[in-house]
């Protein structure tokens, strides 16, 4: 079976695999949250998964860069909503941790990415 780019990167594993890990946080969220912090979590995990994939067809570095750049702004802005998860009780802090270290990660691979579409597009321009 034919894979995409975008699926054999592990950056983009990790991501489907946060979302996962979101989903599963929020369903146990109240219900008056479904169309706030969960429908905002599970978006941001949305979007980070999408601009990766998004960015691969990309046919420039720097337009790969940019949707690295939005995956990784989405990665941030799940990370300060699950504080907000935290301090509204939704999530108790080992929930937290085991989701910062995923998250963690994917902002690494997501900057070490990014560094290494910069460096190949430098090289490009200096030949």
């Amino acid at each position: 079976m034919y894979q995409y780019s975008f699926e054999k990167l592990d950056v983009w594993q990790l991501a489907r695999k946060l979302i996962k890990e979101i989903y599963k946080l929020t369903s146990d969220f109240p219900d008056e949250e479904k169309f706030g912090l969960v429908s905002q979590l599970r978006r941001a995990g949305i979007s980070i998964i999408s601009n990766i994939a998004e960015g691969s067809s990309r046919s420039s570095a720097k337009e790969q860069c940019y949707y690295l750049e939005r995956s990784y702004g989405s990665l941030l802005e799940m990370y300060s909503q699950l504080y907000i998860a935290i301090d509204l009780s939704y999530i108790n802090q080992d929930e937290l941790t085991d989701v910062s270290l995923l998250i963690k990660e994917i902002s690494n691979k997501l900057n070490a990415l990014k560094k290494s579409l910069m460096n190949k597009s430098n090289k490009q321009i200096n030949k």
